[in-house]
């Protein structure tokens, strides 16, 4: 039975209907999720689909089961190429795309630019905060903001450099014994934000 024919048939099947509406939920759920880190919806749905799908998808293909434009879905195939996380299985212009399954490094990238970026932005600010306030107890003035607090937000912020800089060079433990070590690491920084008594 030749392969067109044959996904016709499982398409007109009930239970594939049911599987790729709930694959179709995922996919959604995922491009949520995505937007919610400031990227477009529409790369959490494609990625998310070609990685479930297991087999390579054309864009055409893709667009039709999304039911998105083909121009939306040729869009974020080449912005998600960008990133390394799809990539076409052959060498023409309608080459199926398939997913790139091990997404950490472009997310340890993203951290690594734009996270970092912010982070390191708002310790700047806050140094140069508790450096204009310092400035102004020795000069024996009163203050209209808390020291204590600035300085607690700063070592909030480091904190949370430390975590970041830890997230970023590591690797994602295949092995679930891996595991084990990683959630002890992260207990001990989640312990470090607790105020000391």
């Amino acid at each position: 039975m030749p392969l067109k024919q044959a996904e016709s048939e499982a398409k007109a099947d009930p239970q594939h209907q049911r599987l790729e509406k709930r694959v179709l939920r995922v996919c959604d759920s995922a491009g949520a999720f995505i937007e919610w880190w400031g990227f477009r919806a529409i790369h959490g749905r494609v990625w998310t689909l070609l990685a479930l799908k297991g087999t390579p998808m054309t864009q055409s293909t893709v667009a039709n089961t999304l039911g998105v434009s083909r121009a939306l879905v040729s869009n974020a195939v080449s912005e998600l190429s960008e990133f390394g996380l799809v990539r076409p299985v052959e060498d023409h212009r309608n080459s199926p795309y398939e997913a790139t399954i091990d997404v950490w490094p472009t997310i340890s990238d993203i951290l690594r630019t734009r996270e970092w970026m912010l982070m390191e932005s708002a310790r700047v600010a806050l140094e140069s905060a508790i450096e204009e306030a310092e400035t102004q107890v020795e000069s024996g003035h009163d203050l209209t903001f808390d020291l204590d607090r600035m300085k607690m937000l700063l070592t909030m912020t480091e904190t949370a450099q430390a975590f970041l800089r830890t997230i970023v060079g590591m690797r994602i433990p295949k092995p679930l014994e891996g595991l084990a070590g990683w959630a002890g690491k992260a207990a001990a920084l989640v312990r470090s934000f607790r105020p000391v008594a």
